[in-house]
């Protein structure tokens, strides 16, 4: 790699780069990061955008005394290469290595972690408080996109820093807009003006003088400039709620952008800066197809292409053919999501069926207050979102939704483990929270013509009702067992040799959604070592299927439940209290996710890192079966 990238080794090293040199160390980092990420994988078109934004705030600032508070944390690369860790990206968004996010166990140069939505603001502005409060001298920075704007927690955040005295940088990188010389020309105008320290001194000393003298006058003057200003200025509406707005300045132009953040850190209050980028900017494919290669499998420099083809359908293309199809069928089915129109498979539901297509932006608790209302007109709205999007959502989904009974579908993509994006991005809270609620029915399915048959149980309901399915390729196998879903029943799939004789043998498995597979191989693997195996599709985490569990539990020396979930609250702390319950003197195994967050890898790597892959949980029902096992219901083993 050349010379001027590999002299970046630690925080600050950027400042040894002439500025004559700054636009060639641009592109070797673009450069990098397209061969990089074509390796591992990973988010390139917002990266790609904000190199020289990254570049200006790291000459601006000094790290980590100063502080910068990535929204979402996609565009972070260019920053953790900045701060030394170049050599890292050979192991991005891999098992044991760098996060695609930023990370304080990282670096103390990531001032917050991120991941999800509009929440830059918020945190720095707390950090601005934390700083004024022990007297620090340090400049905070918020860099949110246009984007994550739209979440209603960057309002709620602007609207309490519209009240400061002291100073807060939002970086504004919008990168759905043109540049426009004419108001680009008139901006950095008004900004030398305003941002100049004789200004504000005197702005400040008039200000005060007369509004203690003549504050009619005052309220006169303010009136006026502020007409005009509406008409000649762009960003007023940040101004009328009493953030200095600064821009457009050109987000690829490194000097400018310097410029805007040191005139920025001598406002005595909030303000932002509004930079305009081109998302992609520098590598061809990514500037045509920005949505693509926003979140990236490895693929080929020179055509954009991706190395490994998709052979199979995944869940999210079953659940996108499924929608159009009932779209078609039904005239009152809708569909919704917060900006995902892409990543929840809603592309085609778009364009067959517009006018029934809702995109409200990154704003989870809307989107699902949003489709209460719809319902209380008759129509059926589905909401199509990730499984850790919606944990935003909460109380929306209890108060809107449930506590009236609308029917409302939740269709939860993503629910389970999700791979590379690590923590903030694994979907393995909802079984407990959601079963939670009363009256909200929960399902999984365990192939992908389940998932099928689900979603059309789910708009038939009367109901609120969420169905969950996992990331990746869909599961192709059990085609034969396709009972009729109906509330609360579950699904035999194997019973165990002799178990009509009505002997206590074997063990009973309970396996949800993306397990049921699992399950399956651990059924194979126990029985040719000599130990029969019943396996249940749960179907129904709640209501689940009473009757059946305690129906078949007393024929088992053991019962166990798998599920893609926390151990806390899931579905099979809630069998192991229902066996309690009920008197059935059978120790149950729950096999969930441990009470930990879980970090980046493969599905695989993660299943087995947690002992939930195949051969680790039959290990584990065997060590319970020559235990003898522990009472009637045993917590597990939760690693």
């Amino acid at each position: 790699m050349s010379a001027l990238l590999d002299s970046i080794k630690k925080p600050n090293d950027i400042k040894k780069i002439a500025p004559e040199n700054y636009d060639r160390l641009a592109d070797e980092i673009r450069d990098f990061l397209v061969h990089s990420v074509s390796e591992t994988g990973g988010h390139l078109a917002s990266n790609l955008g904000a190199v020289e934004l990254t570049m200006a705030l790291h000459l601006a600032l000094t790290l980590p005394r100063d502080k910068i508070v990535w929204d979402v944390g996609h565009q972070s690369y260019t920053h953790k290469i900045l701060t030394g860790r170049k050599e890292e990206f050979k192991n991005l968004r891999q098992f044991g290595g760098m996060s695609g996010f930023p990370k304080r166990r990282e670096s103390e140069c990531d001032a917050f972690d991120t991941g999800h939505s509009s929440t830059s603001i918020s945190a720095a502005l707390g950090m601005v408080k934390a700083r004024d409060i022990k007297g620090e001298k340090s400049t905070i920075v918020a860099v949110i996109g246009d984007g994550a704007l739209t979440g209603g927690m960057a309002y709620e955040a602007l609207n309490n820093a519209s009240k400061l005295n002291t100073n807060l940088i939002i970086i504004l990188n919008d990168n759905n807009m043109s540049i426009s010389e004419n108001v680009g020309g008139l901006s950095n105008y008004l900004n030398d003006i305003r941002t100049s320290d004789s200004y504000l001194h005197l702005r400040d000393k008039v200000y005060y003088t007369m509004n203690d003298n003549m504050p009619r006058v005052v309220s006169g003057i303010r009136r006026a400039k502020n007409s005009l200003k509406q008409l000649m200025i762009p960003g007023m509406y940040f101004e009328d709620i009493g953030i200095t707005y600064l821009g457009p300045v050109d987000g690829h132009n490194i000097k400018n952008m310097v410029r805007a953040i040191n005139d920025a850190k001598r406002t005595r209050k909030a303000v932002i800066v509004h930079v305009l980028t081109n998302k992609g900017n520098g590598y061809g494919p990514a500037e045509r197809h920005p949505a693509r290669f926003h979140g990236t499998s490895p693929f080929y420099v020179d055509t954009g292409l991706p190395k490994k083809k998709k052979e199979k359908a995944d869940w999210t293309d079953v659940f996108s053919t499924v929608m159009v199809k009932m779209g078609q069928r039904n005239e009152n089915v809708v569909a919704i999501t917060a900006a995902m129109t892409d990543g929840v498979g809603l592309k085609r539901f778009r364009h067959s069926y517009p006018e029934r297509f809702f995109d409200v932006g990154i704003a989870e608790q809307h989107a699902v207050t949003f489709a209460a209302g719809l319902a209380t007109g008759g129509l059926i709205p589905v909401v199509c979102v990730y499984s850790s999007f919606l944990q935003r959502a909460y109380d929306q989904i209890v108060h809107d939704v449930c506590l009236q009974k609308l029917h409302v579908v939740f269709a939860i993509d993503r629910a389970g483990l999700v791979g590379a994006d690590g923590e903030t991005h694994q979907g393995i809270l909802d079984l407990s929270y959601l079963a939670t609620i009363p009256g909200l029915e929960v399902l999984a399915p365990k192939n992908k013509w389940e998932l099928s048959d689900m979603m059309k149980y789910a708009v038939a309901a009367d109901g609120p009702v969420a169905v969950r399915y996992p990331r990746g390729t869909a599961c192709d196998r059990f085609e034969e067992f396709r009972a009729p879903v109906e509330s609360g029943r579950a699904e035999i799939l194997r019973r165990r040799e002799g178990m009509e004789a009505g002997d206590r043998k074997g063990v009973l498995i309970l396996a949800v959604g993306s397990m049921v597979a699992e399950a399956d191989d651990v059924c194979t693997i126990l029985e040719s070592g000599g130990c029969s195996c019943s396996l249940v599709n749960v179907r129904f985490v709640k209501p689940f299927d009473h009757e059946l569990i305690a129906r078949l539990a007393p024929l088992h020396e053991l019962v166990v439940t798998m599920e893609e979930n926390v151990c806390t609250g899931g579905f099979g702390e809630r069998t192991a209290a229902f066996v309690e319950e009920s008197g059935i003197d059978v120790p149950v195994l729950p096999v969930a996710i441990p009470d930990a967050f879980v970090p980046q890898g493969t599905v695989p790597q993660l299943l087995k890192a947690l002992g939930m892959d195949a051969e680790s949980v039959a290990g584990r029902i065997r060590a319970k079966l020559d235990d003898g096992g522990a009472g009637a219901a045993d917590g597990g083993d939760r690693q």
